[in-house]
């Protein structure tokens, strides 16, 4: 446990924010990340956007705060980021990427930080902007969305040691990896229902003759 939270893991993420190429390489080469870390990460984000789903001024905010389920939000957040780590990890390893996959889900995990980061101030600020002011907050989540993106995009490029062009062309293939994970999960579950109507079917019709 103590490795996993170190003093020195808890400094490498906060480099993340201004030397994100470097804290990568490290993360790569020099054993400087943490999976648990970068799942709190992701878990704290989570818990950041709900917040900003039932906290957020009327102004800006058009969800109805009482249909909000965290553990919902938490479910999908989760799901979403393990579909891309595993995306990226498939396409990549076609692709003579030199990341391993704890490596994508620890710069993926902490590319989340910045979005913690501005979710705050844009969910305060948002109670006290006038109806002409949502600017304000947009600017506010764009920011850390435009931030993350990009760490993504660095943290993607460094741990694989891809050039630019190389790392956005494997993002697209990411992105339509993940859903061909989503349509195979779909239909195995479909044809595992089938077979269990199929069995269900069968066991019916022999206790009714029975």
């Amino acid at each position: 446990m103590t490795k996993i939270f170190t003093r020195d893991k808890f400094q490498h993420l906060v480099r993340v924010l201004n030397h994100p190429a470097d804290t990568f390489y490290e993360i790569r080469h020099r054993e400087k990340g943490s999976v648990p870390l970068a799942l709190i990460i992701v878990f704290l984000f989570s818990l950041c956007y709900t917040c900003n789903r039932i906290f957020a001024g009327f102004i800006v905010n058009l969800t109805d705060p009482r249909s909000v389920n965290g553990l919902t939000d938490l479910q999908s957040i989760f799901l979403l980021y393990l579909l891309f780590c595993i995306g990226n990890w498939s396409i990549t390893c076609l692709m003579e990427g030199e990341g391993r996959f704890k490596d994508i889900m620890t710069v993926t995990g902490y590319a989340f930080l910045p979005l913690i980061i501005t979710y705050i101030p844009a969910i305060l600020i948002s109670n006290v902007l006038a109806a002409n002011e949502e600017v304000f907050y947009v600017l506010i989540i764009g920011l850390g969305v435009a931030w993350t993106a990009l760490l993504i995009l660095t943290g993607i490029m460094t741990v694989h040691n891809y050039t630019l062009v190389k790392t956005i062309f494997t993002l697209i293939l990411t992105l339509i990896a993940m859903f061909i994970i989503i349509f195979l999960v779909l239909l195995l579950f479909d044809m595992l229902n089938q077979v269990f109507t199929f069995f269900e079917s069968i066991y019916n019709d022999l206790m009714l003759r029975g």
